[in-house]
């Protein structure tokens, strides 16, 4: 699967805007487009480059990204048991190598992966919109 491909489909999420910084592109569930800074927390994530404080991927090779995925707690201990990963692999599901610790997923450069992280995208997504309804509801 191509980065403009996934990029694609995270777009195609209802209520979601996609932000880009420094070759980062953020997928932010915002459906009426006016969150504060504060709120903007994305659900999933493409990764082009390594930077000072996300390296360890190696995402400095050519022709290469990473997909990030965050999930409940209980799903994301389903998908990536404990144990030891190469997060320098290409299309492999793992841990996040810095955000795991907030039940983040990734694969680099998913093809046999994708759909299973396609999937994952879906969870993700709607885990997002219950956080947001959530957050609506507690500031009414």
């Amino acid at each position: 699967m191509d980065l403009e491909h996934i990029r694609q489909e995270l777009a195609a999420f209802s209520g979601t805007r996609l932000a880009e910084a420094s070759g980062t592109v953020f997928a932010l569930y915002d459906p009426n487009g006016d969150l504060p800074p504060q709120r903007q927390l994305p659900w999933a994530t493409i990764v082009t480059a390594d930077t000072e404080f996300d390296n360890a991927s190696d995402l400095d090779r050519p022709g290469v990204f990473r997909l990030n995925i965050g999930l409940t707690r209980a799903r994301f201990g389903e998908v990536v048991p404990p144990g030891d990963y190469d997060v320098t692999a290409l299309d492999v599901l793992f841990p996040h190598p810095v955000y795991a610790g907030q039940h983040w997923v990734c694969v680099i450069n998913p093809d046999r992966t994708w759909p299973a992280a396609r999937k994952l995208l879906d969870e993700a997504y709607e885990f997002a919109v219950r956080k947001f309804d959530n957050a609506e509801r507690r500031r009414r």
